[in-house]
């Protein structure tokens, strides 16, 4: 039996699986490591844990592994998208990495603007200015730190850094580029002009490479460290979000990704580079040869399932504080939740917006509140879905993964309010399981990673819309749009007397 490894690094700790040829995780190790938050606002790792705990745990699947090294053939990697690592001419790392939800760059994303124009800067990079992408990072230190940006021959993001620690090669790939604001989308090449404009050296930006292409070999120091031999093949790997797009099988058009966690995702398959969104939704370069994808963020999808839970029902489980809600019937007898309780990102980028709960009357009860709470945040990532249909999308299989998975009554109302075919997956991996394909297919497993999906990936559940409920959330979902341009204005006078 054949295996690959597919390591995930997160922001809170590296998940690492050893997959064989059938798609079966054989073992699964996980590695903590912290966030350094030294100021509100901040978010810093250090790079170097990164690879002590990666190595570490590479280490502790081995030592367990049954199997002779040998036949581990490949490893791929998944990364927290957007982190800026900073290395100097010996690629040694000049300071902790500014990470995705470090948002201290408002200032450098105004001046992106100011100097590239908004509408410019969608044409090349198909995104907008936001905190959390790599460039405004960059402008941050060139401005705050210029002894360490004089110094700095190159960057990276997190998982580039991890992977040219095991294989002493430095490189880029396209759907990690895709989040840095300097790349070209549709031409896949660092953008001359960005970089000219705002007066950066386009030498600092890496070579950039395909997802599942090989760009290395295991050290013989790793080798050593971990157990892995020095012939296992390396491959580029994937964005996290790319990763958990070929985790679930997106692949082609037509199909889409809902991912519920702590927040929220929509993802799209996208074939072509031409389409415009008019920076309502993200649009990256995908870990697919050749593709793309479109994607919408809801910032509290699952956690506003949890504040309600600990506000209210702190010693209860999610099993119980669920588990009526399918007595109560589509639009929750008139009562409608915006899951606005941190803001919001998608469709409307508002860090002052905040939660309501619309329509509250001595008739309803917690169960009446506790599907509210789901349905808001099921019409908000519907937000998403509704761009991408607005522009020409068709958007028929949803495939459902995360927190969003654990009741099957959610999964209907999915179905009912996305008006799609829900599927379940049998097996939820996530990014992890589309770096392990990464290598599986970049070691010549399949021909294509589509191939790769159907041996690896085994659905378990589907769930068809209701074709009455679909027309009521439709009406529903007009006035759950209504709200946040009802309530903007009460919350940002509401703002100042916030703790």
């Amino acid at each position: 039996m054949k295996y690959v490894i597919g390591v995930d690094l997160g922001t809170s700790a590296v998940k690492i699986l050893l997959v064989n040829q059938n798609g079966d995780v054989v073992q699964e190790v996980s590695k903590d490591y912290p966030l350094i938050q030294e100021k509100t606002g901040y978010s810093e790792q250090d790079p170097k844990v990164w690879v002590d705990q990666t190595v570490a745990g590479l280490s502790d699947l081995l030592r367990d592994f049954n199997g002779h090294p040998e036949s581990i053939e490949g490893i791929s990697f998944s990364g927290q998208m957007h982190g800026l690592v900073l290395l100097d001419e010996k690629n040694d790392v000049l300071r902790n990495a500014i990470l995705w939800n470090d948002t201290r760059t408002t200032a450098e994303c105004k001046q992106i603007y100011d100097v590239i124009g908004k509408e410019r800067l969608l044409a090349v990079t198909k995104n907008p200015a936001l905190e959390g992408f790599t460039l405004p990072k960059l402008l941050w230190v060139k401005k705050h730190e210029p002894e360490i940006y004089r110094k700095a021959k190159t960057f990276v993001l997190p998982k580039d850094y991890l992977r040219y620690k095991l294989t002493g090669r430095l490189h880029m790939e396209y759907s990690d580029a895709a989040g840095t604001l300097l790349l070209n989308i549709s031409e896949k090449t660092w953008s001359k002009e960005i970089c000219d404009l705002l007066e950066i050296d386009e030498n600092l930006c890496p070579e950039l490479v395909d997802s599942h292409e090989e760009v290395g070999k295991i050290t013989p120091e790793i080798a050593e460290s971990t157990g892995l031999m020095t012939s296992t093949r390396v491959l580029a790997g994937g964005a996290d979000n790319a990763c958990g797009a070929i985790g679930s099988g997106i692949l082609e058009d037509g199909k889409t990704l809902c991912s519920i966690g702590t927040s929220g995702v929509v993802l799209s398959y996208e074939s072509s580079n031409n389409k415009e969104f008019q920076g309502k939704v993200h649009y990256f370069n995908h870990g697919a040869p050749n593709a793309y994808y479109t994607m919408g963020v809801t910032l509290a999808a699952g956690y506003s399932l949890s504040w309600f839970k600990d506000v209210f029902a702190k010693d209860e489980t999610f099993e119980e504080l669920v588990s009526e809600v399918g007595t109560v019937p589509a639009g929750s007898n008139g009562l409608l939740f915006t899951p606005y309780v941190v803001g919001e990102r998608t469709p409307h980028a508002d860090a002052v917006i905040r939660a309501s709960f619309i329509g509250m009357d001595s008739s309803h009860e917690r169960k009446d509140f506790v599907r509210a709470v789901m349905e808001g945040i099921t019409f908000s990532l519907n937000e998403s879905l509704a761009i991408f249909r607005e522009n020409g999308k068709k958007i028929d299989t949803i495939v459902s993964t995360g927190g969003g998975t654990k009741n099957e009554e959610w999964l209907q109302m999915q179905a009912d309010i996305f008006d799609a075919k829900i599927v379940k997956l049998s097996s939820e991996q996530g990014p992890g399981m589309g770096a392990a394909m990464l290598a599986a297919y970049g070691c010549g497993w399949f021909n294509s990673l589509k191939e790769c999906a159907d041996e690896f990936l085994d659905v378990d559940k589907e769930f068809v819309p209701n074709k009455d409920n679909v027309e009521k959330y439709k009406k529903l979902f007009d006035i759950y749009q209504e709200v946040y341009a009802q309530t903007q204005g009460l919350n940002k006078k509401l703002a100042d007397y916030r703790k």
